[in-house]
């Protein structure tokens, strides 16, 4: 028997490429770096900005040139050389460095067509569901008539729910009477793009589901709630059969108005691009992905990033965007503090996610998330992480969900 490899050959390919786009960033920062230090005060610099010229431009230059020469090298000898290997097993090691590189590098992976770009999935046991609706029956024997969708967070995938064992997310679906469902994306993408193609899986997962689905439950976990939210809302906009279908809207910690750390990244962005020298490192700075910047003040919308987003880290530009008054609402707050009213709810919060913007709470009226009283609650001594692996949060949400609904949601058919 063959031994099991936790990678594949498209890893090996993807891996060469990103090497190579570090060599030639870095090179670029460098002769950047080079080009402001030699710049003569009161003339003009280059007409290309940031790069030399002469001799000196000449070497970076083929520096750059040789680096990819090598690389395209080197990915036609893993082409000849190696035939495909690597087991189409999931592998939680795997699963999580990808997660890791998209939600860091996500963006960039898709906008150079390197394979280790994840592709949107609606997945069980970390196997994306067949696109065929016999394959899918197939697949899914026992499918329900409802689903419920657990959404990562940023740098995660839909295999770690799972924790000692226990898939909490599933064990919730299966208590409800509804098949439990990950949705697996790259969280490096703009939230906008990843709600937009959500909402077109799920309309999609309609016609081709085994039974006629009468409910939707959508379980978001930080980042994963704003893209809930996005889909939701590019949903309703293009006139999608699928929000209708949701009951329930659950967000477990999910950074409604921000993560007080993307905001001190672009503070840094600033600081380092308004300094003569050390403007060519904020490059690095603004190499952080779509995903993670868009968490500077939870932008749910295309309009609501782009340059004229840019700036400082305190000027809010976002569209408001109201939660949905077809489904109910939930959100859940983690708190490293012990007590209501603790400073540590304003500072931290859960660790990545301060309390108000967990429960959508906003200084300007406009922006603030209508939760209902009863569909809100803290909870003490949890943090981010555990928020989705802690007994006494789904025993909560179980508590919620399996509330009746005051209007039932009607059922849709794929001849709907």
């Amino acid at each position: 028997m063959a031994p099991y490899l936790p990678i594949r050959r498209s890893d090996l390919t993807g891996g060469t490429r990103l090497v190579i786009d570090a060599t030639t960033g870095i090179t670029d920062l460098v002769e950047a770096m080079h080009e402001r230090i030699a710049r003569l005060p009161g003339l003009p610099g280059p007409s290309a900005p940031g790069r030399t010229s002469g001799l000196t431009g000449f070497v970076y230059e083929t520096v750059r040139r040789v680096t990819r020469a090598v690389g395209s090298g080197i990915e036609i000898g893993l082409d000849l050389m190696l035939p495909p290997f690597g087991s189409d097993e999931p592998s939680p090691e795997r699963e999580a460095t990808l997660a890791a590189l998209n939600g860091v590098l996500g963006d960039h992976l898709e906008a150079t067509g390197n394979p280790l770009a994840k592709p949107m999935a609606l997945r069980r046991d970390g196997r994306a569901l067949p696109t065929d609706r016999s394959e899918l029956a197939a697949s899914l024997p026992e499918a329900a008539d409802g689903v419920l969708i657990a959404i990562h967070g940023l740098c995660m995938n839909d295999l770690q729910w799972t924790h000692e064992g226990r898939d909490r997310a599933a064990e919730l679906g299966r208590r409800l009477g509804l098949t439990p469902l990950g949705l697996d994306y790259s969280s490096g993408r703009h939230i906008h793009e990843n709600g937009r193609d959500l909402a077109d899986l799920l309309e999609a997962t309609i016609d081709r589901w085994p039974r006629p689905l009468r409910r939707i439950v959508l379980v978001g976990h930080s980042m994963g709630g704003l893209v809930a939210r996005s889909a939701f809302h590019q949903g309703e906009a293009a006139g999608h059969r699928w929000p209708a279908l949701v009951s329930d809207l659950v967000f477990l910690g999910t950074p409604h108005h921000g993560a007080p750390l993307e905001k001190a990244g672009h503070w840094l962005d600033v600081v380092l691009g308004a300094t003569p020298y050390a403007a060519p490192f904020a490059k690095l700075g603004r190499a952080r992905s779509a995903g993670i910047r868009d968490l500077r003040h939870g932008a749910l919308l295309a309009e609501d990033v782009g340059e004229e987003g840019e700036g400082s880290p305190f000027a809010d530009r976002r569209r408001p965007v109201p939660l949905p008054s077809t489904a109910r609402a939930w959100a859940i707050a983690g708190s490293l503090g012990q007590r209501e009213g603790d400073a540590t709810d304003h500072i931290l919060g859960d660790g990545l996610v301060r309390v108000d913007s967990a429960l959508g709470r906003h200084r300007d009226p406009k922006r603030r998330l209508a939760f209902a009283a009863d569909h809100r609650r803290v909870m003490r001594g949890v943090g981010h992480l555990e928020l989705i692996w802690s007994d006494e949060v789904f025993d909560q949400l179980a508590e919620w969900l399996g509330r009746e609904s005051l209007e039932a949601p009607p059922m849709i058919t794929d001849a709907s």
